[in-house]
């Protein structure tokens, strides 16, 4: 990890999101405790679990982990397993938490069933409930949905974040797939080469992101030659009428993404149909312009464009466009200020934040 500082607020689901091999196993196994720090602190509550001078074993930090694989003991029954951590607490109380976690996951009468008895949807939420029968203080996901079919994989997301927010649980949830990070975290932290590249709420960071790298990974962006003027942006496709800060007639990039992108049909149309996938739902189009250059643009499923037809472009966006100058986002003073401590399903004050990380190579 390189430089990496990261609050996470006591309520909130934190997607860490990244390409693979970008650190983000490696940040959870550093707050388990799995891994050291070579410098830098780790603080879980108010607690410092790692730093100079001090460790803290990842059996006394108070954290609950769901593994990629589950890791649920065969041998056990669903009880047995969920109770696997609580044999601190005197018999009658562990058995009416373990009765607790486990109609909270919608599993209370598969309590005596075997993990190869279950499926691999049902084998998760027991995961998910031994973790948080100890009522930790912060509960880690690594990428808990990649063995999942699709479809079970969208169920199950919507199954955690509820399971999550009735128990009241801090969490990070790793993943490298973006809906899965835009639908399931309060926030969304990208990853990129063992750098932070950005932290905001998933609308921010997906809207306007900080990099080159986070607008191509959370989604199909495409860069739009741009100059700046005193009433906003002129491109290829259309005037842009929204504030530039800075010196006005620089050459700069504007990011769209193919729901900014409009068609229609016409025998003259600046722009050629050269390509389309079809999603089920829409078609996404990958349309020429006369500067050769390719934008997409997303329709309904109705529309059925053939490759090779004219049409006109018009960038209809209806919010504020993001403009690149390099590699690196420019953002208006009031897209600047993230609500960084917002927590969606929160009206009250956030705590202090129960995990906290500065660990620098």
């Amino acid at each position: 990890m390189n430089n990496l500082t990261l609050n996470v607020y006591e309520g909130e689901v934190l997607a860490l999101l990244g390409p693979s091999g970008c650190g983000k196993t490696t940040t959870l196994r550093l707050i388990a405790g799995f891994e050291q720090p070579d410098t830098g602190i780790i603080r879980v509550g108010d607690r410092i679990v790692a730093g100079p001078g001090r460790w803290v074993p990842p059996e006394q930090r108070g954290i609950g982990i769901v593994f990629q694989e589950y890791a649920l003991f065969p041998h056990m029954s669903v009880a047995d397993n969920v109770a696997f951590g609580l044999h601190r607490l005197p018999r009658a109380e562990r058995e009416q938490r373990v009765r607790e976690v486990l109609d909270l996951v919608g599993l209370g009468e598969y309590a005596s069933r075997y993990p190869h008895e279950l499926s691999g949807g049902q084998q998760q939420r027991v995961a998910l409930a031994r973790a948080l029968a100890p009522q930790p203080v912060v509960v880690l996901l690594d990428e808990p949905f990649s063995n999942l079919d699709a479809d079970l994989r969208q169920y199950m997301r919507h199954e955690v974040k509820r399971i999550l927010r009735e128990w009241g649980s801090t969490a990070i949830f790793v993943t490298h797939d973006q809906e899965e990070a835009l639908s399931v975290g309060d926030r969304v932290a990208v990853l990129n080469a063992g750098r932070l590249e950005q932290v905001g709420t998933p609308e921010y960071v997906f809207h306007h992101p900080a990099t080159r790298f986070v607008a191509d990974f959370l989604g199909l962006a495409d860069f739009l030659p741009a100059r700046s003027t005193q009433d906003g942006l002129e491109t290829e496709i259309g005037f842009v009428r929204q504030p530039v800060p800075g010196e006005l007639g620089r050459a700069l990039e504007v990011m769209i993404r193919p729901h900014d992108v409009r068609l229609r049909f016409a025998p003259e149309g600046r722009g050629l149909i050269v390509g389309r996938q079809f999603h089920g739902d829409c078609y996404v189009y990958a349309v020429q312009l006369p500067s050769g250059r390719i934008v997409h643009s997303e329709q309904d499923h109705t529309v059925d464009m053939p490759v090779g037809t004219r049409v006109d472009v018009l960038l209809d966006a209806g919010h504020t466009l993001t403009c690149f100058e390099g590699e690196r986002a420019i953002l208006c003073p009031q897209e600047c200020e993230l609500p960084a401590l917002r927590v969606q399903h929160q009206t009250e004050p956030l705590a202090m934040p129960p995990v906290e990380m500065h660990a620098p190579r």
